[in-house]
């Protein structure tokens, strides 16, 4: 296998284990949760959403070809609070990362090569989707606090929960296999 195709294959199964992240953070919260700000300075789920899918419709829509700062994009409305169910706010999560992935999906080798611009400063694809790669998990994280700190001992563990390591480490099972990763 190609260093480049190792590459692509590794960056689209590893924000694909941080989307998953995500997905499972929002099946625990309900429609309040993701509007829940601890204070007037920090961003709500939802607008971490709103701003994540606005980002990724403006950077991976015609990626190698088009600046990835669109004129349509209207970033500053991303960060407004918006009163969106949580129906609403996975369909824009969800509308994001397709757009997303299916421009990373789409790329070949040759492609790595090339340059694209965002907000007319040139970058090597890959670096565009190191960019991202930092971009997206820093946000992600962002969201799995925010949840965490709202739902409290209702929190279910994304990963290995406390106090689990050794167990896990030794190759038992912990409590829910599903939590592996």
């Amino acid at each position: 296998m190609s260093t480049s195709k190792e590459f692509l294959e590794t960056a689209i199964r590893r924000l694909k284990y941080y989307k998953e992240l995500g997905d499972k953070t929002f099946e625990q919260l309900n429609d309040w949760d993701f509007h829940y700000q601890p204070n007037a300075e920090s961003n709500s789920i939802a607008i971490i959403i709103q701003h994540m899918a606005g980002n990724m419709l403006s950077r991976w829509t015609n990626f190698l070809t088009e600046d990835g700062e669109k004129e349509w994009r209207q970033r500053d409305d991303e960060f407004d609070i918006h009163e969106y169910s949580k129906h609403q706010l996975v369909a824009l999560w969800e509308k994001g990362w397709t757009c997303f992935l299916d421009a990373l999906t789409s790329l070949k080798k040759k492609d790595l090569k090339k340059t694209v611009t965002i907000r007319q400063e040139p970058l090597s694809v890959i670096d565009a989707i190191l960019r991202q790669m930092a971009h997206y998990p820093y946000h992600i994280g962002q969201i799995v606090h925010i949840a965490k700190t709202i739902k409290g001992k209702n929190w279910n563990n994304l990963s290995i929960p406390k106090g689990e390591s050794q167990a896990y480490n030794a190759g038992a099972e912990v409590k829910d296999p599903a939590k592996k990763f």
